[in-house]
């Protein structure tokens, strides 16, 4: 059995439907003034031919009964009774004439060319927007057809015919009802409702919105719903009747709603919930008739010709407020910017202030050092005591000696030793370290100082106070003999001749606490003859006593060696060194490797260069406090209108200074912005609810 075919209601019938198959080579009957042109189709109770008018030449169809009396009789009768119902309504194929004399009876209706539903179908599924044209023309025509009383019962892709436009008719009205009918009627396997599957039912216009609901699908899928291989299987073994429908009833029912059409292209959720309302197997969650099915279309199509609307009424506002939030972000973004330039330069040119007073302070440490170191070089008393010392024989002799370097190691060990025990040289520095010292009170009070020197005019060590066993060493590389910036190699030795002129700055030393030491000295003149070099006078110090700073943990001066040779960049005075020295009486070794590299600091002193200022010492093991980001200010300690080459840099944690600041700014102006952003987007979206509610108003 075809899934495809209406239900017949006995075997008679089906063995009448097996008769006809076998008589396809002319029409049962001739019709007069009609000429048979070829065979169409055959059905459960008759069969179908093309013919040509022979007075207009137009063709029809003429559907021809199996035999005139019983139940075919009635058949026609019928048919032609719902035809005559619906005469005139361009949603039907027309009828043209009936034969009720013939044998078999017949009756003439229009033939549409562009055959049934059924052969468009087998090409392929439909798009969903032709799919629900279509239909909209079908539930038309069912619901002209409901309103004269006439119940389809049977309706199929095979009875839905297109005409030449591709508008579809109603057709084979053979199983349809009058609304007035108590008589069953079957439809089609899997287009027919389930309570329609019963030869006691009473036809009911929902018959037909299931059926609407199945030609839908299947316009969409390619097949109708529920059909399978196993189902048609197990209906085609049910030879009877009774029990075929049984099963049918409880295949609708309990087999879970067909999802298929959800699956397809174009078919939103407004057309898949239409479609399954339509095919609910309990006809009380169908749409009641089709004029409710023809209403949902109608209001699916309101949704979406309004969509684009709504859409752009909610695309348009989301759009203006991703513009209106992209330039609020920018503004946000540049006031940040803006902000953070503006704090960062306040605390630079605050840095910078601070910079140029701790080198004036510097300065100032460094001139009382020069002043001092001056006139203990210009003393007289110093001068003549020291001329005459050094005029004695014994020590001149053991002087020229020392100074001569053509003697090894071996030979002037003994010449130091006599020259520390000489009398003189003791008498000298017992005379130098009370004139040192009167001095030193006078300028600095009471202040320790590191030691006095003076070395004779080869650079050897004649007197030192303290004393210490540098006595008779030659010290003619330093660079606070020779003059120049940076010390020598420990071999280098001066021209004849050569040596400081003017009162100097050293370079930097390691002293025995291991913290960097400094020597300013100054030449000392012979005082009978101006021109005649006796030496240098030299006083060393700890150079973080050039620094006084009232600084903290996140705001410090620090002190660098600028100058070349090999403590180019070195931090010479840092808040760590008191520190450690505090703990530990002592820097360690690896304190001479803590250098700031031109790369950290250029020589422009370029402020957006110092905003991401790193400390070198903050790879010291004890120097994690000094992590992080830091803004840095240098400034240059100058001397006698001369750069001494050495830098103060004043480092201020950008943090405390102003990222506490700017971050309190960034969480104040992103908190008025999300306070902004959230009552825009809850006006627009209540402007669009309410929107919608008039529309869904106006729209009932």
């Amino acid at each position: 059995m075809s899934s495809d075919a209406t239900e017949v209601q006995g075997d008679q019938e089906r063995r009448r439907a097996a008769e006809m198959s076998l008589k396809r080579g002319y029409p049962p009957t001739n019709v007069p003034g009609y000429e048979p042109e070829r065979f169409l189709g055959i059905g459960a109770y008759g069969e179908v031919w093309v013919a040509r008018e022979q007075n207009t030449g137009r063709r029809v169809a003429i559907k021809f009964y199996a035999h005139r009396g019983g139940l075919d009789w009635s058949l026609l009768s019928r048919e032609v009774e719902k035809l005559a119902f619906l005469f005139a309504d361009r949603y039907v194929v027309q009828l043209v004439g009936v034969g009720w004399d013939a044998d078999p009876p017949y009756y003439i209706m229009e033939y549409l060319e562009k055959g049934s539903l059924a052969e468009r179908i087998a090409q392929g599924p439909l798009r969903a927007d032709e799919a629900v044209a279509l239909l909209r023309d079908v539930a038309t025509g069912l619901v002209h057809a409901h309103g004269k009383g006439v119940l389809h019962c049977d309706l199929k892709p095979a009875n839905v015919l297109l005409d030449q436009d591709g508008k579809p008719r109603l057709a084979d009205f053979g199983q349809s009802r009058l609304s007035t009918e108590q008589a069953p009627a079957l439809g089609t396997m899997f287009y027919m409702a389930p309570e329609q599957a019963d030869l006691e039912a009473v036809p009911d216009a929902r018959w037909d919105v299931y059926a609407l609901g199945a030609l839908l699908y299947c316009m969409l899928t390619g097949e109708p719903p529920h059909r399978s291989g196993k189902t048609v299987d197990m209906f085609e073994r049910t030879p009877e009747l009774a029990q075929r429908l049984k099963d049918y009833r409880k295949t609708i029912e309990q087999s879970p709603p067909p999802v298929g059409h959800r699956k397809r292209r174009g078919v939103d959720k407004m057309l898949a919930a239409i479609v399954d309302r339509c095919l609910a197997p309990d006809p009380h969650e169908r749409y009641p008739n089709v004029q409710a099915v023809l209403d949902a279309l109608d209001d699916r199509a309101a949704r979406l010709a309004r969509r684009p609307a709504m859409i752009l009424g909610a695309v348009g506002p989301a759009l203006l407020l991703a513009v209106v939030s992209w330039f609020a972000w920018q503004g946000f973004h540049s006031a940040v910017v803006k902000s953070e330039a503006a704090l960062t330069n306040e605390a630079l040119k605050s840095n910078g202030f601070a910079a140029q007073f701790a080198a004036r302070n510097a300065e100032y440490e460094l001139e009382r050092r020069y002043r001092l170191v001056e006139e203990v070089a210009a003393s007289d008393l110093f001068r003549r005591k020291l001329a005459d010392t050094l005029a004695r024989p014994e020590l001149s002799e053991l002087l020229a000696r020392l100074g001569s370097r053509k003697l090894s190691g071996e030979e002037l060990a003994p010449l130091r030793q006599q020259l520390r025990e000489n009398t003189d040289r003791l008498a000298l520095q017992k005379e130098f370290t009370a004139i040192v010292t009167q001095f030193m009170r006078r300028s600095f009070g009471e202040e320790e100082i590191t030691s006095w020197f003076f070395c004779d005019a080869q650079g050897v060590s004649t007197v030192r106070t303290p004393d210490n066993r540098t006595i008779g060493r030659d010290f003619a590389w330093r660079s606070y003999f020779h003059g120049g910036p940076v010390d020598m190699e420990d071999n280098w030795r001066p021209k004849r001749g050569e040596h400081l002129t003017a009162t100097t700055l050293s370079d930097v030393f390691p002293s025995s606490r291991e913290t960097w030491t400094v020597c300013v000295s100054a030449p000392v003149y012979d005082l009978s003859d101006p021109k005649k070099f006796l030496g240098a006078v030299g006083m060393t110090a700890q150079v973080g006593r050039f620094i006084d700073f009232p600084g903290n943990k996140t705001r410090f001066a620090v002190l660098v060696d600028n100058r070349g040779g090999e403590h180019k960049g070195v931090v010479i005075e840092h808040p760590l060194f008191d520190k450690l020295l505090t703990r530990d009486g002592k820097l360690p070794d690896h304190f001479k490797d803590y250098r700031v590299h031109d790369d950290d600091l250029p020589d422009n002193h370029d402020v957006r260069q110092q905003q991401d200022y790193h400390d070198p010492l903050a790879v010291d093991p004890d120097g994690a406090e000094y992590k992080g980001r830091w803004l840095a200010r240098m400034e240059p300690v100058r001397l006698r209108g001369h750069n001494t080459g050495w830098d103060v840099i004043v480092q201020n944690d950008y943090e405390t200074a102003i990222g506490r600041t700017l971050d309190m700014l960034k969480l104040g102006l992103l908190r008025s912005g999300v306070i902004a952003f959230a009552l825009i987007a809850l006006v627009m979206a209540g402007l669009w609810g309410m929107a919608k509610r008039m529309s869904g108003s106006a729209r009932n």
